[in-house]
């Protein structure tokens, strides 16, 4: 249970009419993970008043928006675009735009590898990363508008669109649970290839399309919404399954009308043609309710309830107090015929005719006044079904919808039916908390309430990211059973439901981590191993290196899985080495059969169990194997760490026993020890072209014939666990070879895991942690983690390049990269 402090509500404090009867909201609906504070002398340089906007993409990277105003001058002011990888909070990375004005828009990519930011002057920035560091960005093309604002702006759809189907969650095949559904590209260049760039929204109602050329430059054209141009306030973009564009616009008045254009983008003759159609509009019912027609004359929201369904619309209207939320849904109705008509013979084959109209769905109660809204971005088909998948199944992620507030508390909706689902109050909000009246009197007069500007879902919705009206940055965990009380195997089953989404989508899956218990971990691991055990070849062979991923990342959360955390992270980097050495082999004869030279490399160290790694070399075309000399020679550390490797695991083996150890993981992996047999070949064949590049070993005999010696004792391991045999337990001979390795060969230490100095292992505890940008040495210490931390590289030893395997010393003289994750 969560202190009053921690920002929850208690048990007691909220009761939701929620489907039939009442229900309680668990205190742990959301809680804060952590907030990420600036130092005092910049915190009171951000401008409150001005807008903030935020964007979060699927690579689990958070940038916003602050405006920074000069110590020198108070009217120079810098926009800013902030960077942060979620895992890394504090490292932030800050642009200076280069805007003039504010930035209206934040809005990434697919890949989550390029931004694009719009402001108030009409400008438009792509940002892009420069050698995949997060930490690196440069603006590589822009487009202005002249002075014309930008209320709205989204990248043009790729075509690429998944279905998850929750009702399918117990299914064994991923082509069950989560389909592609048929969409077509904003745009398509020659053979259907979708065309990149983007639409923006201004204020003057005009939408203008920049696409990108396959040679880097821009094709940009303009064109009015509709032929009498008026102002236009909120504005929203989504997309159709034929490949038009719909944009929502409204003056941001409450008594005008909502209005929705078709947008038909097309290049002809090498420009670019936008050909804009009118839709069916609609007005608020607030409107045209007696109680409610002047009490909240302003729109101040306006959204699609996603980005790939241009059918269904949220809007908030509001005054200086309170707003309400309308949800609307589009539907083809039939049109009544006159009675003249009715009487008449019908025709063969005719239909009644049809009209689009809005029609609304539901509706809230009077709310206080809405700051921010935040819409999931997890691709539930969103129809009534809902409401009934979501009892059965008992998932909720994806479900539900955001407010934000001015008291400083979020609500959770459902994005349909706006029941509520879920509250949490910031540490400053005037919400009603028992027992905090004095709290409440000294805020209200020390300032304004803490209240957020800016809400972003993660891409699973298991997180919320709010940015205050100070600039500071909350993280909020946001349970994935909300209002339910779900037991320990229905809270796996949804927690291994996204962790496989985020595997065949290659999305990172840092948000699904927040919600992982220790205790959890274990049986996550085997769940996920045996559901990618049961999907066909293929797709096994492309998630090959995601699932190792994950379960490196899953074993990192727990103590007593520290091990094979160790494990998994020498198996990403094993397979990514054999399939880089692999890949510099080359056929001798172009017209060679259709495998490759790494393909009967494998074949033949498959069937041949001969211990002698001569013989085996014996089986293969050598000339295959001919590199250049510098080649060789630059994979020498690869080769090294290889050899290391099989040394340590081989003098290791007498050391497993009821204490699981680095190392135990490849004992029994049969895959992974015949991809060593591979390697050792290689290496072996290419020593006899370039003794140079073969890896060193500290020998306690000069005719000691070390590769020799360790692909003998390599295979016999091998044997006891190969896929196509029964497993065996390694015999007395191989372990008493193994216990004397150390007196033959001087057994060398392994580096096993990065430097741990992640976010995510020290958020097990409840309470929030307070970090400060740019300040790492701000974050305390995991509780537990002691084994953890013995076999992890503590931030001030030696620095080592993973990917080439070598030592860079405690302090490196040059700047080098640092994976994130």
């Amino acid at each position: 249970m969560c202190s009053l402090s921690d920002g929850c509500v208690p048990l007691s404090a909220v009761q939701v009419r929620c489907g039939r009867g009442v229900c309680l909201c668990s205190p742990l609906d959301m809680e804060l993970a952590y907030v990420c504070d600036w130092e005092k002398r910049q915190k009171n340089a951000h401008c409150p008043s001005i807008p903030v906007v935020c964007s979060w993409s699927c690579r689990n990277l958070v940038a916003f928006t602050t405006d920074l105003k000069s110590d020198d001058n108070e009217k120079d002011v810098s926009h800013m675009i902030h960077i942060i990888d979620t895992e890394h909070p504090w490292d932030v990375f800050s642009i200076n735009s280069g805007h003039t004005e504010v930035i209206s828009c934040l809005e990434w990519d697919q890949s989550g590898s390029r931004l694009l930011s719009a402001d108030g002057d009409g400008q438009i920035k792509c940002w892009s990363m420069t050698d995949h560091l997060v930490n690196s960005w440069e603006s590589i093309l822009s487009s202005s508008l002249d002075r014309d604002p930008i209320i709205a702006l989204s990248w043009l759809h790729n075509g690429v669109k998944l279905a998850l189907h929750v009702e399918m969650s117990g299914s064994t095949n991923f082509g069950e649970k989560f389909s592609r559904v048929k969409f077509s590209p904003s745009l398509t260049l020659f053979g259907g290839k979708p065309m990149e760039g983007w639409l923006a929204v201004t204020v003057s109602g005009l939408v203008s399309v920049s696409l990108l050329k396959p040679g880097g430059s821009l094709l940009t054209a303009s064109e009015s919404l509709c032929r009498l141009r008026g102002r236009v306030a909120l504005a929203d973009i989504a997309f159709t399954g034929g490949g038009n564009i719909v944009v929502a616009a409204t003056d941001g008045s409450s008594s005008s009308p909502v209005q929705f254009y078709k947008v038909v983008v097309s290049v002809v003759s090498e420009k670019c043609r936008i050909d804009t159609e009118l839709l069916p509009s609609l007005f608020l019912r607030c409107t045209t309710d007696p109680m409610r027609r002047d009490k909240y004359p302003a729109v101040t929201h306006l959204k699609f309830l996603t980005r790939e369904n241009s059918e269904q619309v949220l809007l908030c209207a509001s005054n200086q107090t309170g707003s309400i939320v309308e949800c609307w849904s589009l539907r083809k109705e039939g049109l009544p015929v006159n009675n003249i008509f009715q009487h008449r013979s019908p025709v063969v084959g005719e239909k009644q005719p049809t009209i689009l109209k809005w029609r609304i769905l539901t509706t809230t109660g009077d709310l206080e006044r809405v700051s921010s809204v935040a819409l999931p971005k997890l691709p539930i088909a969103i129809s009534n079904t809902d409401l009934k998948v979501a009892p059965d199944t008992k998932f909720c992620p994806g479900l539900g919808l955001a407010l934000a507030f001015h008291d400083g508390s979020i609500q959770i909706h459902h994005r349909l039916s706006l029941h509520f689902m879920g509250i949490y109050y910031s540490s400053s909000s005037s919400g009603p908390r028992p027992g905090d009246e004095a709290t409440l009197k000294r805020q209200r007069t020390s300032g304004p309430f803490l209240h957020f500007k800016a809400l972003q879902f993660s891409w699973t919705s298991l997180a919320l990211v709010g940015i205050d009206n100070y600039g500071k940055l909350h993280m909020l965990r946001v349970s994935p059973s909300m209002c339910q009380v779900l037991d320990m195997n229905t809270t796996l089953r949804h927690l291994l439901f996204l962790l496989e989404y985020c595997m065949v989508t290659g999305y990172d899956w840092w948000d699904v981590l927040l919600h992982v218990l220790p205790n959890m971990v274990h049986n996550l691991v085997e769940k996920l191993h045996e559901e990618y055990m049961r999907q066909n070849q293929a797709l096994q062979q492309v998630l090959a290196t995601r699932i190792v991923a994950v379960k490196a990342s899953l074993c990192k959360l727990s103590a007593a899985t520290a091990a094979r955390a160790c494990d998994f992270h020498a198996k990403l980097l094993l397979m990514a080495i054999s399939s880089t050495l692999k890949s510099l082999l080359r056929p001798h004869v172009l017209n060679t059969p259709d495998k490759s030279p790494g393909d009967r490399l494998s074949e033949i160290c498959a069937k041949n169990t001969d211990t002698d790694i001569d013989k085996v070399m014996i089986n293969l075309k050598t000339e295959e194997f001919v590199l250049d000399g510098p080649p060789l020679q630059s994979l020498q550390q690869l080769i090294q760490w290889v050899g290391d490797f099989v040394l340590y695991l081989l003098a290791n083996l007498p050391n497993q026993g009821s204490m699981v150890r680095p190392g135990f993981g490849f004992m029994r992996d049969g895959a992974s020890l015949g991809m060593l047999r591979e390697m050792l070949v290689m290496i072996r064949i290419w020593g006899l072209l370039k003794p140079g590049c073969l890896p060193t070993f500290t020998a306690m005999s000069d005719s000691q014939d070390s590769l020799q010696l360790l692909f003998r004792l390599l295979t016999k391991l091998w044997l006891c666990s190969r896929e196509d045999g029964p497993t065996q337990e390694p015999d007395e001979g191989l372990i008493d070879e193994c216990c004397l390795l150390p007196s033959q060969l001087l057994v060398p230490s392994m580096d096993w895991l990065p430097v741990n100095d992640g976010v995510i292992v020290k958020l097990q505890g409840k309470n929030p942690l307070k970090l400060q940008f740019g300040k790492a040495s701000s974050l305390p210490g995991a509780a537990g983690g002691a084994p953890l931390e013995a076999l992890t590289r503590s931030p001030g030893s030696q620095k080592m390049d993973n990917l080439r395997c070598v030592f860079l010393g405690v302090c490196p003289t040059e700047e080098s990269k640092a994976c994130t994750r």
